[in-house]
């Protein structure tokens, strides 16, 4: 997208304040930027997106994955003993 239309979704913010963001976010990878004529167009860089997850999220998945496993199986056999609630 280019500067002026993303600054455009963001109204409470003048586009001097956009720019500024997207130089933060360009010097840290995060977003690239492509200068074609007088507009620069921003794009996400998804790699270290991704590099992100691998490093902080993707070592919870499988615990997670295997809580809510046990919930579903739990939900799904009908264990309505410890909810005195449950119809």
């Amino acid at each position: 997208m280019a500067t002026g239309e993303l600054a455009e979704h963001f109204p409470d913010h003048s586009r001097f304040a956009v720019m500024q963001h997207l130089r933060v976010l360009e010097e840290g990878g995060l977003v690239i930027q492509r200068k074609v004529g007088r507009q620069k167009f921003n794009h996400l860089n998804p790699v270290p997106v991704q590099q992100i997850y691998d490093r902080w999220v993707s070592r919870y998945k499988q615990a997670w994955t295997e809580s809510l496993i046990a919930l579903k199986d739990d939900v799904e056999a009908g264990d309505n003993a410890e909810n005195p609630c449950a119809g």
